[in-house]
C-alpha cells in the first residue's frame, strides 16, 4: 500500500480547512502540509454561505457587545472565554481576506459593508452581496494555492484516523480516481470536515455534508460534544430546502402567515424577524401547526416578503436569492413572497476540542462545524459560523504547526491499515444482502425529521433511537451494486451512511437525556430551561453498545445566565 508523508494532514477543504492550511504554511515554509478533500475545494459546502461574516469593525460596536450577543444567543451554554477570544480575532480575519482580494460589498465611502443579522444588536455582518461564502472560499483557495508547501489531494475519501499510543499518527483514505486505499502518515491531523445535517429530509446542506470527521474521531475514542443541539434555519426554500439567507431579513424582509400578519411580533416583539434562529424557527413551526401557514403543493409554509425592498435593492444586495427563488421555486421576490419553512442547517455540537482546537489526543485538532469548541452553545447566531471557520481555522493551523516543529512521526501500524482496507473493500463492498443504501438513508431522514425536529418529546426520541438502531442492523445486509473500485460512488454512499447512522444515534441519545429546553433543543415535555441541572455540556463516547454520556461544566467569565428575551 502506498504511503504519503506530511507534517500536517488537514481533512476537509472548506473554509476552516483552507484557513488552517494557510496559517500552517505561513508559520514555516519548511512545513509540509496536505489538504485532503472528497470534492474539489471550491465545491465544499462553505461556498453555500450567503449572508455574511460577523466582526466588530465600527464605532458604536464593541468586543463585549458581540460577545454578549453570542452568549445570550447560545442560551448561556457557550464557554465565555472562547467567545471572548473569538470576537477579538474576527476583525483581523476580515481585514486579511480583504487584503487577499475578497470582493466585499462596500459603503458609499468605501468601507466594508455590514448588515443587520438575527440576534445581533449591531449591524456587524460583513458581506459580499448574498454570496459571501462563495467569494471567501475562492479568496482562500487562491491564497492557499500560492504556497509551495501545501499539497492538495482532491477527490480523496478519508475513511479512518489512526491513533497510536494515544497520539495522532495519520489517516487512511481512498483515492477515488483509482479506488486504491492509501495511508497518510503525519505528525498532526486537523479535522475540518463540516456538519451532518443531511440526516434530515428538509435541509440547506449539500449532499456531501455527512459528518465524516466527527464519526472518525468518535470511533477513535475522541468524544463528541453537545450533539443534541441542531440548528434549524427559519428560511429554507420550499420545496428544495436551499438556503434563503438571513440577510434577506437583515435587509428588511418580513415573515408573514396566511393572515398576512408579521407574526414575529407575538414571539420577539423587540427583534421581530431579526430574533435568533431558534426563536424564529419555533415561531414559524407554531404558526404552521396552529393552522396559520399558507397552503401550497408541498404542504404548509410561511411567506418571506421582500417586495417592499424594491427591485433595485434586491438586485444589489440579494441577487442570488432572486435567481434561486425564480429558478427553483418559480417565484420572483420582486413581485411575490418567497415560500419558506424551517430547514436543518447547522450542528452546534461536534468533536470535543478546547480553545486552541486541541482534542484529548496529542496531535489531533478539530475546527469549523465538525468541531465543538463551546463557541455557539445551544444556538449559533447567524454569520458567526464563517467567522468561526476563519478564526479557529487559523488557530488550528498555528497550533498544529507549533506542535509538529518538535515532534517526530509515529510509525503507522500496518495491522490497522490492513484491517481498515478489509473493512471497506471486503466487508462493506463485499456484502451481498438484499438491502439498498438509498432505502436506509431515506428511512433515516424520515425518522430524524419526524421525531428529532424543531419540537421534540421524550417518547418520539425513544422511537427515533430504536429506529436508528434497527437501521444499523439493516446496514449489515446491504449490497453495493457497483463492485468496481474507480469512482465507486455507491461505496462512498455506503460509507457516508454508516457515518451518519452513528451521528444520528449520538444526537438522539443526547437529546433524550437532556430533560430541558435550551436554544435549539426544545422539549415539549420539558418546556423550561433548567440551569440547576443542565447548565453543562454533553460528552458522548463511543462504545459497541451505543454512546456513553458524561457531562462537563460551562465556563462563565462575565455574563451569568439570565432570562433570554428579544
Amino acid at each position: 500500500m502506498e504511503k504519503h508523508t506530511h507534517d500536517i494532514a488537514i481533512v476537509g477543504a472548506g473554509m476552516a480547512g483552507l484557513r488552517a492550511a494557510i496559517a500552517a504554511a505561513e508559520h514555516s515554509n519548511k512545513l509540509d502540509v496536505a489538504v485532503i478533500s472528497k470534492v474539489y475545494p471550491v465545491r465544499s459546502h462553505s461556498v453555500c454561505a450567503q449572508g455574511g461574516t460577523a466582526a466588530m469593525l465600527r464605532e458604536g460596536d464593541s468586543y463585549d457587545l458581540h460577545a454578549w450577543d453570542t452568549v445570550k444567543g447560545s442560551d448561556f451554554l457557550a464557554d465565555q472565554d472562547v467567545v471572548e477570544q473569538f470576537v477579538k480575532e474576527a476583525p483581523e480575519e476580515i481585514i486579511k481576506l480583504d487584503h487577499w482580494g475578497c470582493p466585499w460589498s462596500r459603503t458609499d465611502d468605501g468601507k466594508i459593508g455590514q448588515r443587520p443579522f438575527g440576534g445581533h444588536s449591531f449591524p456587524r455582518a460583513c458581506f459580499a452581496a448574498d454570496m459571501t461564502g462563495f467569494h471567501e472560499m475562492h479568496t482562500l483557495h487562491g491564497k492557499a494555492a500560492t504556497f509551495e508547501n501545501i499539497t492538495f489531494y482532491d477527490e480523496w475519501f478519508v475513511t479512518s484516523m489512526i491513533i497510536e499510543e494515544n497520539v495522532s499518527a495519520g489517516l487512511t483514505a481512498i483515492n477515488l480516481k483509482t479506488g486504491e486505499m492509501q495511508a497518510f502518515q503525519s505528525k498532526a491531523v486537523i479535522m475540518a470536515t463540516g456538519g451532518y445535517a443531511r440526516v434530515y429530509e428538509f435541509t440547506t446542506f449539500s449532499h456531501t455534508a455527512t459528518g465524516d470527521g466527527m464519526t472518525m474521531a468518535y470511533r477513535a475514542g475522541v468524544p463528541l460534544k453537545d450533539m443534541e443541539f441542531i440548528q434549524f434555519h427559519p428560511t429554507g426554500l420550499v420545496p428544495s430546502g436551499i438556503l434563503i439567507t438571513g440577510g434577506a431579513r437583515g435587509e428588511g424582509g418580513y415573515l408573514v402567515n396566511s393572515k398576512s400578519e408579521r407574526f414575529m411580533k407575538n414571539y420577539a416583539p423587540e427583534k421581530m424577524e431579526l430574533a435568533p434562529r431558534d426563536i424564529v424557527s419555533r415561531a414559524e413551526t407554531t404558526e404552521i401547526l396552529e393552522g396559520r401557514g399558507l397552503e401550497g403543493p408541498y404542504g404548509p409554509y410561511i411567506a418571506l416578503d421582500l417586495r417592499h425592498l424594491g427591485e433595485e435593492k434586491i438586485n444589489e444586495r440579494l441577487p442570488l436569492i432572486r435567481d434561486v427563488a425564480i429558478k427553483l421555486s418559480g417565484v420572483d421576490p420582486v413581485d411575490e413572497p418567497i415560500p419558506i419553512r424551517p430547514a436543518a442547517h447547522y450542528s452546534m455540537g461536534g468533536i470535543s476540542a478546547n480553545i486552541k482546537t486541541e482534542t484529548d489526543v496529542p496531535g489531533f485538532y478539530a475546527t469549523g462545524e465538525c468541531a465543538c469548541l463551546n463557541l455557539h452553545g445551544a444556538n449559533r447566531l447567524g454569520t458567526n459560523s464563517t467567522s468561526d471557520c476563519l478564526v479557529f481555522g487559523a488557530v488550528a493551523g498555528q497550533e498544529a504547526a507549533k506542535y509538529v516543529s518538535s515532534r517526530g512521526f509515529k510509525e503507522l501500524p500496518q495491522g490497522k491499515i490492513v484491517a481498515e482496507e478489509r473493512r471497506v473493500f471486503d466487508d462493506i463492498l463485499g456484502r451481498e444482502g438484499d438491502e439498498r443504501v438509498p432505502d436506509i438513508r431515506d428511512e433515516l431522514r424520515r425518522i430524524m425529521s419526524e421525531n428529532v425536529w424543531v419540537f421534540r418529546r421524550g417518547g418520539e426520541l425513544q422511537k427515533a433511537l430504536k429506529g436508528v438502531g434497527k437501521l444499523k442492523e439493516r446496514l449489515r445486509q446491504i449490497r453495493v451494486e457497483d463492485k468496481g473500485r474507480v469512482f465507486n460512488t455507491g461505496l462512498v454512499d455506503a460509507l457516508q451512511l454508516e457515518f451518519t447512522l452513528d451521528l444520528s444515534e449520538v444526537t438522539v441519545a443526547s437529546a433524550l437525556a437532556r430533560t430541558e429546553s435550551r436554544g435549539a433543543h426544545t422539549r415539549r415535555d420539558c418546556p423550561k430551561r433548567d440551569d440547576e441541572n443542565w447548565l453543562k455540556h454533553t460528552l458522548a463516547f463511543f462504545t459497541k453498545e451505543g454512546p456513553r454520556l458524561t457531562y462537563a461544566p460551562v465556563t462563565i467569565t462575565k455574563w451569568p445566565p439570565t432570562a433570554r428575551a428579544y
